[in-house]
């Protein structure tokens, strides 16, 4: 088994964790001009267990990071994951 790799898919609006080629997890948002809102998280329940989400959700906030967007967290794992994880809380737009 290969190491997950993280791609942005942004024709899907989407963050995607391919595993061997393999889809096996994907946080999906939408972009506001400046903002991005992360709505849903997912992992294959049969891949759970191992980080992937964590591994996902830091590389799409390292994104939005670096393009200078404000996150909005709305899916719950982004949320935890930022609360968690403080060095992201800065992204967190303030309205």
């Amino acid at each position: 088994m290969s190491e997950p790799v993280v791609t942005h898919a942004p024709q899907l609006s989407r963050y995607e964790l391919l595993l061997d080629g393999e889809l096996v997890g994907l946080a999906d948002y939408v972009r506001q001009n400046d903002r991005i809102v992360f709505t849903h998280t997912e992992v294959d329940p049969e891949r759970r267990g191992n980080g992937w989400a964590q591994l996902l959700v830091e590389s799409a906030l390292r994104d939005a990071e670096r393009e200078g967007l404000e996150v909005v967290p709305l899916c719950p794992f982004v949320s935890w994951y930022i609360e968690h994880h403080p060095e992201f809380a800065t992204l967190v737009a303030e309205s």
